[in-house]
Order: structure tokens, then C-alpha cells, then sequence
């Protein structure tokens, strides 16, 4: 299989506040061999099975027969968290019409076509892959090498498991795990990209509903995105026609004065044009 997952850049290895091991599902020598490289790879350290994990875990990496799973070492009743881009919700979005009148369509501007996207926040990638579903180029950058490592491992399973059409996106997505600022400060000229896509942590709402299970596993390993308006400042400098980024509808603008907005249920898309030309 062709590689689309560059190996992780030692620029940023963090794993926010929550302290992550890796875990063998069970005592199967080969998966025991699998969480051991892995945990190497990423730097963390190896809990051996499921049921002599220490104190000091918050969240573990497991290695199973089926998959790669992010879960909860203090609360086994939550289920854990993995990336499926076959099945569930971005399989779904994947076989259901994929309109290009949708907001985030029309937010990045596919109206006149396919742009090259730089997704600056992949987090479980589900939106890079929507966009490479609708024919775009998608390079997914993902600071933190668990998610990384849960995106790489989705996208090896899909490439296994699914059809020539589900190849055919796959090839047009690349995941980097790196500091997106630093990945955009090397683009230049050619390279850039024509939209940068930022997705950041949704800031803390008053309310008792909890917010949904992935995205309170990737604020403990990733924090608050509290460079997201940095990060827009690069991406405002880099990118060719805009920039957008993924806002709920609550929530102020990262930066002031949008181009314009596009609005859908739960979310807005705030869009930074950065060229002459007019949003569609």
C-alpha cells in the first residue's frame, strides 16, 4: 500500500494533559509485539494488557485484533473512541449525497471545482475526509501523534477493506502529524495551498449536556487549541484563495470581520478571503 502518513515529527510529541500508555487487548503474542513497537514509535509507555494498567494512565492506546482504540483507563462503562472511515458517521456522510451545496462545500469554495485543502486541525480526519470524498486534495496535519496514530490506522483498515472508489479518496489524503503552524511556515509559492480548513476546540459552553464523547477525548489529549488564533494568522498568510474556519454557531468569530459566513445547523464556517477573488 502506497505510504500516506509521513512518520511524525519530533517537533511535537505532546500529548496535552492526559498521560497516554499503549496496551496489547490481550496476552496474544502478536499483539503484544504491535503495542510494543508502537509504543516505541510514539514514545509512551507500554501498560502490558488491559488489566494491569498503573494508576498513573488517563487514557489508553489499545492494540486489538480489529483495530487501533483511544479509551478511558479510569471509566470502562465509555466506550472507546477510534477512527472508521467506512462505517458510522463519516461513512455515512461518505455514501449519503455528497452535495457540494452543503456549507462546507461552499465554504471552501468547490463550486467552480476540486481545490487543494491544507487541514490544519484533522483531529479524527472525518472532514478531511469528507473533502476528499467530494474530489478535493486534503493534506490532514494532526499535532497529536495518538490521533495520528488512530487517523493512520483508519486509513490503512479502509484502504484494506474497501472498494476501489474508497482507494481512490484515500489517495487523494495525506496525513501529517507535525505542528500545522510550522508546516504552513514552509509553504511558499507552489506548495501553498489553496484553502487552509481550521477546526479548533470548541470553547466551554454553559449547559448540562456533556459534549459528544470524541471531542472530550481529543481536548484531554490536545488542550484548548489556545494558539488557534495564531494559527489562523499563518494560515491568513499562506493560503492562496481563503481561509475557513469550522465555528459552532455560539461561539465568536476567531478573528474579526469575516469575508463571510456559512451557516448550517449546530455550525458556522467563518471565510478569510486572502486573494482578489470573491468568495462563491
Amino acid at each position: 500500500m502506497k505510504s500516506r502518513s509521513p512518520n511524525p515529527s519530533t517537533a511535537n510529541q505532546r500529548c496535552g494533559a492526559a498521560r497516554v500508555s499503549v496496551v496489547a487487548d490481550s496476552d496474544d503474542r502478536v499483539l503484544c509485539a504491535r503495542a510494543e513497537a508502537l509504543a516505541e514509535k510514539l514514545g509512551l509507555p507500554l501498560a502490558g494488557t488491559d488489566t494491569g494498567v498503573s494508576g498513573a494512565t488517563d487514557l489508553l492506546l489499545a492494540v486489538t485484533e480489529e483495530r487501533l482504540e483511544l479509551r478511558d483507563a479510569r471509566r470502562s462503562v465509555v466506550g472507546p473512541v477510534f477512527v472508521d472511515f467506512l462505517h458510522g458517521p463519516s461513512g455515512f456522510r461518505r455514501r449519503s449525497d455528497l452535495s457540494r451545496r452543503q456549507p462546507i462545500a461552499t465554504a471552501i469554495g468547490l463550486r467552480r471545482g476540486p481545490v487543494a485543502v491544507f487541514d490544519a486541525t484533522a483531529g479524527l480526519a472525518r472532514d478531511s475526509f469528507l473533502l476528499a470524498s467530494l474530489g478535493c486534495t486534503v493534506v490532514a496535519v494532526e499535532r497529536s501523534t495518538v490521533l495520528g496514530a488512530l487517523i493512520r490506522d483508519g486509513m490503512s483498515r479502509a484502504d484494506a477493506e474497501g472498494s476501489a472508489a474508497v482507494s481512490t479518496v484515500l489517495d487523494r489524503l495525506t496525513l501529517v502529524v507535525d505542528d500545522a503552524r510550522v508546516v504552513l511556515g514552509r509553504l511558499a509559492g507552489p506548495a501553498a495551498p489553496d484553502v487552509v480548513y481550521i477546526d479548533p476546540m470548541y470553547p466551554p459552553r454553559k449547559k448540562t449536556a456533556l459534549p459528544k464523547k470524541e471531542m472530550r477525548f481529543c481536548r484531554r489529549l490536545v488542550g484548548d487549541d489556545g494558539d488557534s488564533a495564531d494559527l489562523l494568522a499563518v494560515a491568513r498568510r499562506v493560503a492562496t484563495r481563503r481561509v475557513v474556519v469550522k465555528r459552532p454557531r455560539y461561539a465568536p468569530p476567531l478573528a474579526p470581520n469575516p469575508t463571510v459566513r456559512f451557516e448550517g445547523k449546530q455550525v458556522r464556517y467563518d471565510v478569510y478571503s486572502t486573494s482578489v477573488r470573491s468568495p462563491d
